[in-house]
């Protein structure tokens, strides 16, 4: 399924798109009232929503306000240099290599929808990163490899939008990673059992229409599976927590002369399988 959050004149909704349609299940008599109470309610929850969808009110998609299709989440984490060309430019900006995965912390206000618009802030140095984004399901805690993808609930698209200015003030990256509006994502939460195979989906920015980033999961250096399974070696994720896991080369810090993002500029970010954002930097 397609999950969405919308906006209405009685706040949030929860939705599910079929085609160019959207179901609008606070219709109906479902017991969920946020995602958050979906994700958490696993495979019962989405048997609820599968059974309601047919009662449910139907309006053209084209008329809706799509939100963030998570509430702030406990957590959003991301891992940095995933992938080895995006290393590459990494070690030109001389961002020491780690023999571990890298983590930093996306604050979750910083979390908008998928066309929402990106206001830089302080920032001179605007960046734009596409990213595959993983949504925990249920509680993990030293889980394995091997089990590691059984605890996802679904997937998204998240631009990783990065102030690269403010992102060296501190080792941790979570300054310039964290601005207000510095993280899109969406358009919908595709459940887990619609991708049979996470690290096979490409995935591509544009910048005004120009294809800044192209490449495939599989090719990350440290699997989603992998990513799961060390983070829950030092705490629990839980559910809805959002993993952000890495960006290809291509991103504006990294082009010789390096290229930020200015004013009307337009980001794209696609991920096939699962959808596409679009924000305009106002």
């Amino acid at each position: 399924m397609k999950l969405i959050r919308f906006q209405s004149d009685q706040g949030a909704r929860i939705g599910i798109v079929e085609h160019d349609n959207v179901l609008d299940l606070t219709t109906t008599n479902i017991p969920y009232r946020t995602m958050t109470e979906v994700i958490a309610a696993g495979s019962k929850g989405l048997d609820i929503l599968r059974q309601a969808a047919s009662a449910a009110s139907v309006r053209p998609l084209s008329e809706v306000q799509l939100l963030a299709p998570i509430e702030r989440p406990g957590k959003y984490l991301a891992i940095g240099m995933n992938y080895a060309k995006h290393l590459e430019e990494a070690d030109k900006l001389g961002v020491a290599r780690s023999k571990h995965q890298v983590w930093f912390n996306k604050q979750t206000s910083c979390l908008s929808g998928p066309y929402d618009g990106i206001e830089p802030g302080i920032t001179e140095k605007l960046d734009y990163e596409v990213e595959l984004a993983v949504v925990i399901g249920r509680p993990a805690k030293a889980v394995s490899e091997t089990d590691a993808l059984d605890y996802i609930f679904g997937y998204t698209v998240t631009n990783d939008v990065s102030a690269r200015d403010w992102q060296f003030h501190s080792p941790t990256f979570t300054m310039g990673k964290s601005f207000d509006t510095h993280g899109p994502i969406g358009p919908w939460l595709v459940t887990a059992d619609e991708v049979p195979n996470p690290q096979a989906l490409n995935l591509r920015s544009y910048v005004n229409g120009e294809l800044r980033q192209s490449n495939n999961t599989g090719n990350m250096i440290h699997s989603i599976a992998a990513q799961i399974s060390y983070l829950s070696q030092a705490f629990t994720l839980e559910p809805g927590d959002l993993i952000a896991t890495g960006t290809p080369e291509g991103v504006g810090v990294g082009r010789e002369p390096p290229v930020f993002l200015g004013s009307g500029d337009v980001v794209r970010c696609e991920v096939d399988g699962i959808g596409a954002i679009e924000n305009r930097v106002i």
